[in-house]
């Protein structure tokens, strides 16, 4: 459990760096060293957890820090897909089963899952009652509220809208909760839950699509020009178009949102690192189409889907546009070498 915590606490990091928050900076404040968080097998204390959290939402001055990390993080990320596929053949398994392992992102925070005809709901339990006070405890809650969501996508290799989520707290800032977690949240209600159809219960894994996100995840990084400072505004951007589009591409309206910027101030700050939205989209589309169509396992319609086209010829003119060659082509020509 320690080593999964502290893989958790890494991403955390990893998606503060990815904000433009100095790693160092934000160890350094919660009194962490980096031989404590990668080499030392001793666990990290619940307050230096606690402070993890207290201070990427100070640095970052993002009080949605917690919703927006939910955003980015990909449950394969955390090592934990795998073994919920494989203990789990339908959804109402693989939540029943990965409700523990909310421990890894809050020890105080307790998941109850229960079901009627109609729906089945997932349940957040803080241990302490006054937990709303508490910003690392808001900010986790708020972290697990969009897990569940991400989860349910992975499984089932689709995008699910809940029936309906609330929230034992007052909330600030209803269209950003409404946006990311894709249904308006009712503040101030009696529980911290989240619901959905009760038909996607028995629904069965596709297991065969986990490895798309594994290779996304594993290829993170993987900006064509080496030379660009790691600190880049576009190779971030790039690299978050690259980890969050197993599904669908991302639009320039969500990456704003996530990174606390308007849209209008995302593209000026690309503006004045000679890119926009567009060619990084672009690049990215290409390079997930050739990865995609190396596979051999996807249809070309499915592909183009993934890739956020509406139709597969805007899909084709592009790529020939990349490559020269039909997708077809191109795919026959990977499958026999």
């Amino acid at each position: 459990m320690e080593d999964q915590v502290k893989n958790f606490i890494s991403r955390l990091i990893g998606y503060a760096v990815q904000r433009d928050i100095s790693a160092e900076k934000l160890l350094r404040a919660s009194n962490i060293t980096l031989e404590e968080l990668t080499v030392l097998k001793n666990p990290l204390t619940p307050k230096q957890i606690d402070d993890v959290w207290f201070n990427a939402v100070s640095i970052s001055r993002d009080n949605l820090f917690g919703l927006h990390l939910g955003e980015s993080l990909q449950l394969q990320a955390l090592g934990i897909v795998g073994e919920i596929i494989k203990t789990s053949r339908t959804v109402g398994e693989a939540v029943t089963n990965a409700a523990p392992l909310a421990q890894i992102i809050s020890a105080s925070t307790e998941l109850i899952i229960f079901k009627d005809d109609h729906h089945f709901s997932i349940t957040f339990v803080p241990a302490n009652q006054d937990w709303a006070q508490h910003i690392p405890e808001v900010q986790a809650v708020d972290l697990l509220m969009v897990l569940v969501i991400h989860e349910l996508d992975g499984l089932l290799f689709k995008k699910l809208y809940p029936s309906s989520v609330s929230f034992a707290r007052s909330l600030d800032n209803l269209e950003e909760y409404e946006r990311v977690l894709r249904c308006r949240p009712e503040a101030n209600a009696k529980t911290t839950q989240i619901s959905f159809d009760i038909a996607y219960w028995d629904e069965r894994i596709i297991r065969s699509k986990h490895e798309h996100q594994q290779v996304l995840l594993l290829e993170e990084g993987a900006w064509p020009n080496a030379h660009i400072s790691d600190r880049a505004l576009k190779k971030r951007i790039y690299n978050y178009i690259r980890s969050n589009s197993y599904l669908k591409m991302v639009t320039l309206e969500d990456i704003a949102c996530n990174f606390n910027l308007s849209p209008r101030t995302l593209q000026r700050k690309l503006k004045s690192e000679e890119i926009n939205f567009q060619q990084l989209a672009d690049e990215a589309r290409k390079n997930l189409a050739l990865m995609y169509l190396k596979d051999n396992s996807m249809q070309i319609k499915e592909i183009s889907t993934l890739l956020g086209y509406n139709e597969v010829s805007a899909f084709i003119r592009a790529f020939k546009r990349w490559t020269g060659k039909a997708p077809s082509n191109y795919q026959k020509k990977e499958h026999l070498s």
